[in-house]
């Protein structure tokens, strides 16, 4: 790891509010003496915006690729092609190819280590997809791009007080029960008990599940998946020493605040987990995708068309984007130096030690 760490940044969409919020977030006194920025874009696009939203105070360097980044500034890779047209507002196909752009080479960059983390800006899951691109969104793009073979890519999103993973993400509600298994149960909550222990640093994570139907099927009156999947998920998990409960009905989970008693809480479908979850943690949310093998977040945002070029956007999500990538960083590091194997360290020290003593009987 880069000392001090390198945060890549891509630009998202640029007809939204991506650049706007990148700025805001990285226009305060002191901040490139915390971290190194190294945004992924077009250095005419963010001037444009730099000048639109008044910020005088905020310079870039412009650099050929994330190799040449500068500690102590905000640098900048030129990833588009010159004379793009911003449409503040308004998607258009040269906006997700600029993204996708900048999605692959912020990829690139952290597979040859030129910087320590990703946190990507919102895109248009529409504008982007393409036959290139046959992905709904940055979390199925990442687990097939950067996915720790040993582990299933999941989407988390947190703030300081509440954890929530997804068992389904991108998908049309009408999908969601035949997508809810025995085994994407047991996925999810396994990947949210190891993103808990080795990112969160948390010895003994309790994770609460939430049922699928309203009140928990009622039994099998209102749905079966809760019997003939969930239930079983739970338990199976509960048997490999995961402190895994329930299942819990969402709506009385989180209406009586028996959230707060877990460390994370695994939903079954998008909107169950994070509609809940946006109106807690409101401008602090951050989007994270455990599993990779590089730290991956984003603000908990949208590409805000509708005060896109407005100078109104909130830069806090960003914010807390890059932050809690730096904690979840260097949280990681911590733990792999921790559960290290210490055989071949031991081995070494044996066999320096044997040397020794055979230097001292010649």
């Amino acid at each position: 790891m880069h000392n001090p760490i390198r945060v890549g940044i891509t630009h998202g969409d640029f007809n939204g509010i991506g650049y706007e919020v990148i700025i805001k977030a990285l226009d305060e006194e002191g901040i490139t003496e915390l971290f190194t920025p190294v945004i992924f874009g077009s250095p005419e696009l963010l001037n444009q915006v730099r000048r639109d939203i008044g910020t005088e105070t905020f310079r870039f360097n412009p650099i050929r690729s994330a190799a040449f980044a500068q500690d102590g500034k905000v640098n900048i890779v030129d990833v588009c092609p010159k004379g793009l047209e911003m449409t503040p507002g308004h998607p258009s196909k040269e906006a997700g190819e600029a993204a996708v752009a900048a999605l692959e080479a912020a990829c690139i960059a952290l597979e040859q280590g030129d910087i320590d983390f990703i946190v990507t800006a919102p895109i248009n899951k529409k504008t982007i997809y393409s036959e290139k691109f046959p992905y709904p969104g940055h979390t199925e793009f990442l687990a097939q791009r950067l996915a720790d073979e040993s582990e299933k890519a999941t989407m988390i999103l947190f703030d300081d007080e509440i954890r929530v993973a997804l068992v389904t993400t991108h998908k049309a509600l009408r999908d969601v029960p035949d997508a809810i298994t025995k085994e994407s149960v047991v996925n999810t909550v396994k990947n949210m008990d190891a993103a808990l222990r080795q990112d969160f640093r948390m010895d003994k994570p309790r994770i609460a599940v939430l049922s699928l139907n309203p009140h928990n099927g009622d039994n099998g009156l209102l749905g079966t998946e809760e019997i003939d999947h969930i239930e079983p998920a739970i338990a199976e998990c509960v048997a490999e020493g995961i402190l895994a409960f329930g299942p819990f009905a969402a709506d009385g989970f989180f209406g009586t605040g028996d959230y707060t008693k877990y460390d994370g809480i695994v939903a079954m479908y998008h909107d169950q987990g994070l509609a809940p979850f946006k109106a807690l943690a409101r401008e602090y949310g951050v989007n994270y995708t455990s599993g990779l093998k590089y730290v991956r977040t984003s603000p908990d945002h949208g590409t805000g068309y509708n005060i896109a070029g407005k100078n109104e956007a909130d830069p806090t999500s960003m914010r807390q984007a890059i932050y809690q990538g730096i904690d979840l960083t260097r949280n990681r590091e911590m733990h792999s130096e921790a559960t290290a194997n210490p055989m071949p360290r031991v081995k070494q020290e044996r066999r320096q030690k044997a040397g020794n003593e055979e230097s001292k009987q010649e």
